[in-house]
């Protein structure tokens, strides 16, 4: 069977690439802090603390790894200012070389839109500069410019999934979707802010599938993991309230917006260019959601 290393492989997209890969024949080590993923062939689960670099690379060189891919980071409340990002920077350079240095062939990091200037509203890998002001984006872009040139020169297969907005199940319920799903289904009031942003939205499933698909291919470097069709978040919140037949009421502005920006969306020719097609539309994806809630409602 073909092996490999997947670190944060129980999270809210870690589960899903997880899943990918053991439908297609590997081997699949995890490395988590808990283990919450249910037991099945050929998965195997390890505790370790990505931090204890003494512990890494004792890992490492017992196990041989050559290929991984890296999806752990702090993505939890004020993740794009929490100055863990540093820790995780540093821990995923550590990571890295542990891996070249015990034979690693391939290896893909997890990107994010946050890498961007968003100001640039469409947003393509080779042209959209990375000028994100956000500590999260800034170490995810730091750790991406270094990979990509240790890996060139040390022989690695290279490839960086630039990950945009996904919603699908295991989302942490007090994001968007699932606090309006939540709501909603519970006939409380929504409280949202004025919603009239454009986002770049995809299903958790075809996020998977578009990182897998760029793990396969020979395409190197950063490529978008996106759907290129941006979508209102106030035609989300209405499109919810109609598939759950909510008869309460949406305070719009009811809370501050997240972000300051009025759009962005992604660029996925490149993505397309190795045969990914999205599998859920917007109402597709949102009827799943809201039925995978109905029997996990918080």
């Amino acid at each position: 069977m073909k092996k490999i290393l997947i670190t944060g492989g129980s999270g809210f997209i870690g589960r899903q690439v997880t899943k990918e890969f053991l439908e297609h024949g590997y081997d699949v080590t995890v490395i988590n802090k808990t283990n919450d993923l249910p037991p099945v062939s050929g998965l195997n689960t390890v505790h370790l603390d990505l931090f204890d670099e003494t512990k890494v690379n004792a890992f490492m060189q017992e196990h041989h790894f050559e290929q991984m891919v890296h999806l752990a980071w702090y993505i939890g409340p004020k993740c794009h200012v929490d100055n863990i990002n540093f820790g995780w920077l540093q821990a995923s350079v550590n990571l890295l070389r542990a891996f070249q240095q015990n034979g690693g062939r391939k290896f893909l990091g997890a990107g994010t839109v946050s890498e961007y200037d968003f100001s640039y509203g469409l947003l393509q890998e080779d042209k959209t500069p990375l000028h994100n002001p956000s500590l999260h984006g800034q170490c995810k872009a730091a750790f991406y410019h270094t990979a990509s040139v240790f890996c060139r020169q040390n022989d690695i297969d290279f490839k960086w999934a630039r990950m945009f907005n996904l919603y699908g199940p295991y989302e942490r319920a007090t994001r968007l979707m699932p606090s309006v799903i939540n709501s909603m289904l519970k006939g409380e009031d929504v409280k949202v802010s004025d919603c009239r942003k454009f986002q770049d939205y995809l299903h958790v499933y075809d996020t998977a599938h578009g990182l897998y698909t760029l793990f396969e291919s020979n395409l190197q470097g950063a490529v978008n993991i996106c759907s290129a069709q941006p979508i209102c978040l106030r035609q989300i919140v209405e499109k919810i309230g109609e598939l759950t037949n909510f008869k309460g009421k949406i305070l719009w502005g009811a809370i501050p917006a997240a972000f300051g920006d009025n759009i962005i969306v992604g660029s996925n020719d490149k993505l397309k260019s190795l045969g990914w097609e999205p599998h859920y539309d917007l109402e597709t994806g949102l009827t799943e959601t809201i039925n995978w809630w109905r029997t996990h409602n918080v």
